[in-house]
């Protein structure tokens, strides 16, 4: 691939992303362009990188560069070699995922499925703070409560018990359109299609239906055009709720906590998007595995992490969140990480999650 090395890109699996030492050398006046454009500020307080945060809204990409000792504690076990060598959490070279510019237009959206059968992983988390982050590079998002837990409902501030009208009625009721379920949520430019424990009733009723592997891909079809991302929540098993939001998908993301019985269902789940693909979804990808709840001071911690590169490859996300009391507090306050704790490493790493995702989009 000359080509991409001549423009001091590297191939990370199908990604061509650019590398730290060529994102040093583009241009400053470049960068302070594309910052001015994605932000509307004025370019003279982006001159260096060390600038300030400013409201927290603006963010710094390379912080990750140079960690703080709470990002070193968590995420790597020696973060002198870490900034010497650009060696990421995962043991690999650490890519730069560059700033995503802004769109002119919105739509298609690309459908992810945030899946894991066992419970407890950090799907719900990481389904509200990489749709905060996305949105917050200017992309609309929506975000599908499909668990009837409705812990993504209560994690945006919203009581699920309260709520008449849900994605169940979206499913189940003939005539009902997506704009009488959606809700705003505080963050600009993501939506919420809210969930409460009557979707449990879906995966009975569901059975004698026609086509019932795709009903939630028929309810969704009319928000396709509005959105840049759907990420659906799935519930923490591998029925037939799950089984519709896989063939809904484009996508797959596996949150997977760096523990070893989370470790042994993946080769469970990883069948199943074969199957799904074979038989209901051609267009399914793995898009990869996210690890999760990551502390590198523990050596079980480092060894499932290391096991999972080593099963995996390039479908495990460069990106690593570690553990944080800061993810339980914004359940608590019903609002993500980017905007409870803006300059805190969970949203920092979350930002970079979004950078990637949208870097093995592109790439395609």
């Amino acid at each position: 691939m000359p080509a991409r090395e001549s423009a001091g890109l590297e191939a990370v699996g199908s990604v061509a992303v650019r590398t730290f030492a060529a994102h040093q050398s583009i241009d400053t006046a470049r960068t302070r362009a594309v910052r001015h454009a994605a932000t509307g500020a004025d370019t003279d307080r982006f001159a260096d990188y060390d600038d300030d945060l400013t409201g927290g809204q603006l963010y710094d990409p390379d912080a990750e560069y140079e960690p703080d000792p709470e990002y070193a504690a968590t995420l790597a076990p020696d973060a002198a070699r870490q900034r010497r060598e650009r060696v990421g959490p995962t043991g690999r070279p650490l890519p730069y995922f560059p700033i995503p510019g802004p769109v002119s237009e919105h739509g298609p959206a690309t459908i992810i499925a945030m899946c894991n059968q066992k419970g407890g992983v950090g799907k719900t988390t990481s389904t509200i703070n990489l749709g905060a982050a996305l949105a917050e590079y200017g992309r609309r998002v929506l975000l599908v409560d499909f668990d009837p837990q409705g812990a993504l409902s209560v994690g945006l501030g919203v009581n699920p018990m309260e709520l008449d009208i849900t994605v169940y009625n979206l499913l189940m009721e003939r005539g009902l359109a997506a704009d009488e379920v959606l809700l705003k949520t505080a963050v600009p430019g993501m939506d919420l299609l809210p969930s409460n424990i009557d979707l449990s009733a879906a995966e009975v009723q569901l059975v004698s239906e026609v086509a019932r592997e795709s009903t939630l891909q028929r309810a969704l079809k009319p928000l396709m055009q509005d959105y840049d991302y759907v990420i659906i929540d799935c519930q923490p098993s591998l029925g037939l709720l799950t089984v519709n939001a896989l063939t809904a998908a484009h996508r797959v993301i596996v949150p997977l906590e760096c523990e070893f019985f989370a470790l042994r269902g993946v080769a469970l789940l990883t069948e199943t998007i074969e199957k799904v693909r074979e038989r209901l979804n051609p267009e399914l990808d793995l898009d990869g595995i996210l690890a999760t709840m990551y502390d590198s001071r523990t050596v079980h911690s480092r060894e499932v992490l290391a096991r999972v590169v080593e099963a995996f490859g390039e479908h495990v996300f460069h990106t690593v969140i570690g553990r944080t009391v800061r993810f339980p507090e914004t359940t608590v306050a019903g609002e993500p990480i980017t905007t409870y704790a803006s300059n805190s490493v969970g949203a920092a790493a979350y930002r970079q999650l979004a950078r990637e995702v949208l870097a093995r989009c592109h790439a395609e």
